[in-house]
């Protein structure tokens, strides 16, 4: 009898071959659903409204660029967040260069500071500028002791509160995009000028500043952003007078139920946020690789 043993061939089961564009497309579909439930079904739906309410229609968007008071609106946006981006810069480019240049133990701890305030609640910060900026309070005090006013200043329910306000929370948005920027720039480009014979306004005006342009486009493009869409900060500190867009909607929405005015208004802000958002691609190009090649 033959030892050998006789083996049944098992059936074979061919099973599509999955290319590997489909499977890194299957990666890639979570977020595309997220973004698609989460911002593009939002956006859909309030372009909707702002064209069919209350009738079919672009009645709402001629009565948004018709009037005095809502262009108006859009002028104090515009402004509002123009300063703000221009103060936090100057306060922001000192600062990310103290983080870049200070000792370990500094940095850390102007970094904690950033992040506790960034880590605090919107509404508890804002409230406790309105404490500090009013006319009885701690500022106030401090300069009419100090003999720098004689009268209190009005520090609320204008520019300068909403200016104060929302510089102090833009700031960490604007700090740590430059800091990185500056953190990669080579000391020695400074020393090389130094010794061509720069001076420290020259080297900081025609070396660093441009080296550092990156960063500050990209903090100064999030921070004006940010502004154009803020609601809180400018609707504690500011007054009638510096309404801006943000505000305006939620009037329209809240107390005047004027869903397709609203929707116009929001429609048009996004679109400007889209738009400086592609200028900001068109001219900065395509980011760095690993090893800072373009």
């Amino acid at each position: 009898m033959s030892n050998a043993v006789s083996t049944v061939a098992e059936p074979r089961v061919f099973l599509p071959k999955v290319s590997a564009g489909f499977r890194r497309a299957r990666l890639v579909l979570p977020a595309l659903l997220l973004l698609i439930v989460f911002f593009l079904l939002p956006v859909l739906s309030l372009l909707l409204r702002s064209v069919l309410d209350p009738s079919p229609g672009l009645q709402n968007y001629a009565q948004l660029f018709g009037s005095t008071t809502y262009l108006r609106v859009f002028s104090n946006t515009f402004f509002v967040a123009s300063v703000v981006t221009v103060v936090t810069l100057v306060i922001g480019f000192p600062t990310a260069w103290l983080l870049a240049i200070a000792p370990r133990w500094v940095s850390k701890l102007v970094f904690a500071i950033l992040l506790l305030s960034m880590w605090t609640n919107l509404l508890a910060r804002t409230f406790a500028w309105m404490v500090l900026l009013q006319q009885t309070g701690p500022i106030n005090r401090l300069l009419m002791w100090l003999g720098v006013i004689h009268e209190p200043l009005t520090l609320v329910n204008n520019l300068t509160g909403v200016t104060i306000g929302m510089t102090y929370i833009m700031l960490p948005f604007l700090v740590m995009p430059l800091h990185a920027t500056l953190r990669a720039i080579d000391p020695t480009t400074l020393r090389a000028a130094a010794i061509c014979g720069a001076s420290r306004w020259q080297a900081f005006w025609r070396v660093l500043v441009p080296l550092a342009m990156p960063g500050i486009a990209s903090g100064a493009l999030m921070v004006f952003v940010m502004a154009l869409g803020y609601f809180v900060t400018p609707a504690l500190l500011g007054g009638p007078e510096y309404m801006m867009l943000a505000e305006l909607i939620a009037q329209l929405v809240q107390q005047l139920l004027n869903w397709g005015l609203a929707g116009a208004a929001a429609f048009v802000l996004l679109l400007v946020t889209l738009s400086l958002y592609a200028v900001q691609l068109r001219f900065s190009g395509r980011a760095p690789d690993a090893s800072g090649v373009h």
